[in-house]
C-alpha cells in the first residue's frame, strides 16, 4: 500500500485532467465518451489523423506520451501489443517518464500480466498509481459505454476513478492486486476463443442444411445457445461484414499470451489452441486487420463454402 495515495480524492472534470494515448477503434470512443461526461483530455496517437474528431471535440493534441502525462492527473493508455504498452509507457518518451507524483496510470490494452505488474512497480517507484484495466465489449461497447471493464490495483486509485469508469462501461470489477485485470481478460479471451469456432461452425452448418440464416439467428439468440458473439457478429458474417471491432492479429496476440500463461501454469487448453491456429489461417488468407469475425472464412474455404462481400447476401 502506499501512503501517498491514503486519501485519493474523487476524480471530477473540475479537478483532475486527462490525458488519453491511443484513438483506435475502441479507444477514440472510449475517450469521447469521458469528454462528453465533461472531462478535458490532452490525446496522443501514433497517426494524428486518427484523432482528428476528438481534436475537434476540444482535445488538446500533444507530441508524445510522455508530454500527454505532464499535462494529466489521470493518464489512460489504450494500444496494441504489449512491446506498445512497454514503449508508450516505460519508454524514455513514454507516460511514466512525464507523470507528477500522485498521478494514476491506466492501461487498457489487453496486455502480458508480468507486465502490468512490472508497470505498477516503476510506477510506485515515481510515487505514482498504474492500473491494469483491460475492457471487453468490442467497438459496439466502447461507443455505448457498455464495456466490461476487469481492474487490477490499488483499491483507492480504482475508488477514486468511478466517475470515469461509469462513463466507459456498465460493468466494472476489481479483481485485485496489479496484473489480475489482465489475468480476468485473459479467461474472457479464451471464452471468446472457443466461442467464435462454434458460432462460425454452427452458421456454416445452417448453410449446408439449406436453412435461412437470419431465421436461424432469430431462433437460436435468444435461447441457451446464445452468446454475445453470436448475437452482436452473427448478423455480420452473414452480411459479409468484416470491418473490426476488433482485429484479427490482435486477436492472436491475446491467444499467444493465454498459452504462454497456461504453459507456465502447467494447463492444458486445447481449445484455446485450436482457436489460434484457425486465426492463423485467417491472416495467412490476408485477414489479419479485418475482425473477429471473418475467422468464417477460413472454415468456409476448409468446406468449400462460397462468401461474398457486404452488400449482398454473404453466402451463395
Amino acid at each position: 500500500m502506499t501512503d501517498f495515495a491514503a486519501d485519493l480524492p474523487l476524480v471530477s472534470p473540475s479537478t483532475h485532467r486527462l490525458g488519453w494515448i491511443g484513438t483506435g477503434v475502441m479507444g477514440a470512443s472510449m475517450c469521447e465518451n469521458l469528454m462528453l461526461a465533461g472531462f478535458s483530455a490532452t490525446i496522443y496517437n501514433r497517426t494524428k489523423s486518427k484523432a482528428e474528431k476528438l481534436l475537434t471535440l476540444g482535445a488538446r493534441w500533444a507530441t508524445s506520451p510522455r508530454a500527454v502525462a505532464e499535462q494529466s492527473d489521470v493518464i489512460f493508455s489504450i494500444v496494441g501489443y504489449p512491446a506498445d504498452v512497454r514503449e508508450v509507457i516505460l519508454g524514455n518518451d513514454g507516460s511514466l517518464a512525464g507523470c507528477r507524483p500522485g498521478a494514476i496510470l491506466v492501461d487498457m490494452t489487453t496486455s502480458e500480466p508480468s507486465l502490468a505488474v512490472e508497470i505498477a512497480r516503476e510506477a510506485l517507484n515515481r510515487s505514482a498509481i498504474s492500473l491494469d484495466a483491460p475492457v471487453s465489449g468490442g467497438d459496439v461497447g466502447a461507443r455505448e459505454a457498455r464495456l466490461s471493464i476487469m481492474i487490477g490495483g490499488d483499491a483507492r486509485a480504482v475508488a477514486a476513478l468511478q466517475p470515469c469508469w461509469q462513463a466507459l462501461g456498465k460493468t466494472i470489477v476489481h479483481h485485485g492486486g496489479p496484473g489480475t485485470g489482465q489475468h480476468t481478460k485473459m479467461v474472457n479471451q479464451a471464452l471468446i476463443a472457443s466461442c467464435m469456432v462454434g458460432v462460425c461452425e454452427s452458421l456454416l452448418y445452417g448453410y449446408k442444411a439449406g436453412l435461412d440464416l437470419e431465421k436461424v439467428l432469430q431462433s437460436v439468440s435468444t435461447g441457451a445457445a446464445s452468446s454475445w458473439s453470436l448475437v452482436n457478429y452473427g448478423p455480420r458474417m452473414l452480411q459479409g461484414n468484416f470491418a473490426p471491432g476488433f482485429f484479427v492479429e490482435h486477436f492472436l496476440k491475446d491467444m499467444a499470451i493465454i498459452l504462454a500463461e497456461s504453459k507456465r501454469m502447467n494447463l492444458m487448453m486445447p481449445g484455446v489452441a485450436l482457436a489460434e491456429q484457425l486465426y492463423r489461417c485467417v491472416q495467412a488468407q490476408g485477414h489479419g486487420r479485418d475482425g473477429t469475425q471473418s475467422l468464417i472464412l477460413a472454415l468456409a474455404q476448409m468446406s468449400g463454402v462460397p462468401y461474398r462481400k457486404a452488400g449482398t447476401a454473404a453466402v451463395e
